[in-house]
C-alpha cells in the first residue's frame, strides 16, 4: 500500500506538472514572448521562451495589465502626435498661403495693366516686397527651429549682466514701442546688476521675441516691465511682464508650440511667423533651463525663464 501510494503520489505530481507545463506555463511563456518580442534581445527571448521562472496567475495578470497600460499610453501618444502633425501642416499651410496669395494678387494686377500707373506700380511692388520679406523670415525661422530641435545649436556662453542686455533690447525696439506709446522699464528693486552665464546673443534673441510680442499684443499707452531675481544662489529668474490683452487659460499650455496662435492673436498680428515662442523655448532648454507663462485675459501676460548665475573664472 505504501509503495502504491508513493507511485500514485509521484505519478499524480508528474502528471499535474506535465499538464501545467503543457497547457498553462507554456502559454504563459508565449504571452511573455509576445509582450517583449518587439524590444527583446536574443538572450531575453531565450529567457522568456525557456528559462522564465514560474509565476503565479496573479503575477502574470499584473504583468499583462502593466503591458496593456504601457501600450495604451503609447497609442495615446501616437494619437496626440498625429493630431499635432495635422495641426502643424494646417498652420504651416496657412502661414505660407497668406503671403503667397498676396504676392500672386499684386503681380497679377501689375501684369494686367497696373504697371502703366507709376503710383499703383510702386505701391504694389512695395507690398509685394513686404510679403516676400515675410516669407523669407518664415523660412529662416523654420530653418532655425529645425536646427534647434535636432540639437545642432552651438552655445557660446559668457558672463554678462542681464540688466544691461535688457536695456539694450529696450533701446533697439524703442521705435516700435513708441508707436503705441508703450513704456519699457526694469522693475523697481531689480536694478542691482545680476551676472548670468549664458549665450548672450541667443538670450538677446529670446528677449527681443518676448518684448516684440508684448508690444504687438499690448494696449495703447501700456507698459512692459522686466524683472530679475536671484532665486537660489545658482539661478537667475528673468521675467517680462505686460498689461496687454492676455491669453485665455485654455491656450496657455500650447503657446510654445510651433505656429500655435489664438484666433485673437492672428487678428492682432498678421505678419508674425508663429514660431517666436517656440524658438525661445528651444533656446532656453538648450541652456538646460526652463521657461514658463502666466496670463489673464485683459490683465496681461508674464513670461519668465531661468539662467545660470555667473561662472567663476
Amino acid at each position: 500500500m505504501v509503495v502504491s501510494f508513493c507511485i500514485i503520489l509521484f505519478g499524480g505530481y508528474f502528471l499535474i506538472s506535465f499538464v501545467l507545463e503543457k497547457f498553462i506555463y507554456r502559454k504563459i511563456k508565449l504571452i511573455y514572448k509576445f509582450i517583449h518580442q518587439t524590444k527583446a534581445t536574443k538572450k531575453e527571448e531565450t529567457y522568456y521562451k525557456y528559462l522564465l521562472p514560474k509565476k503565479s496567475i496573479d503575477e502574470v495578470r499584473e504583468d499583462v495589465e502593466a503591458w496593456a497600460e504601457e501600450n495604451k499610453q503609447e497609442i495615446e501618444l501616437l494619437r496626440q502626435n498625429e493630431q499635432f502633425r495635422k495641426e502643424f501642416l494646417q498652420n504651416l499651410s496657412h502661414e505660407f498661403k497668406t503671403p503667397v496669395f498676396a504676392i500672386q494678387g499684386y503681380v497679377d494686377t501689375l501684369l494686367q495693366g497696373a504697371m502703366e500707373n507709376p503710383e499703383v506700380n510702386k505701391r504694389f511692388l512695395e507690398k509685394t516686397a513686404t510679403n516676400v520679406e515675410r516669407l523669407t523670415n518664415l523660412l529662416n525661422d523654420l530653418d532655425e527651429i529645425s536646427k534647434l530641435e535636432r540639437g545642432e545649436l552651438v552655445l557660446f556662453k559668457q558672463n554678462f549682466i542681464i540688466q544691461d542686455l535688457v536695456k539694450d533690447v529696450f533701446e533697439s525696439i524703442s521705435i516700435m514701442a513708441e508707436s503705441k506709446d508703450i513704456k519699457c522699464s526694469i522693475k523697481k528693486g531689480c536694478e542691482s546688476p545680476l551676472m548670468v552665464f549664458a549665450d548672450k546673443e541667443k538670450i538677446r534673441q529670446v528677449l527681443l521675441n518676448l518684448v516684440e510680442n508684448s508690444i504687438k499684443y499690448g494696449k495703447q499707452g501700456g507698459s512692459i516691465t522686466a524683472s530679475m531675481y536671484n532665486t537660489d544662489g545658482k539661478h537667475i529668474l528673468v521675467e517680462m511682464s505686460d498689461d496687454g490683452v492676455g491669453i485665455p487659460e485654455r491656450h496657455l499650455a500650447r503657446i510654445f508650440e510651433r505656429f500655435y496662435r489664438t484666433e485673437e492673436g492672428r487678428s492682432l498680428d498678421v505678419t508674425g511667423s508663429g514660431l517666436g515662442l517656440a524658438i525661445c523655448k528651444h533656446i532656453i532648454e538648450a541652456h538646460g533651463q526652463t521657461i514658463h507663462v502666466r496670463s489673464r485675459e485683459d490683465i496681461g501676460t508674464t513670461i519668465g525663464f531661468t539662467l545660470d548665475r555667473k561662472k567663476e573664472q
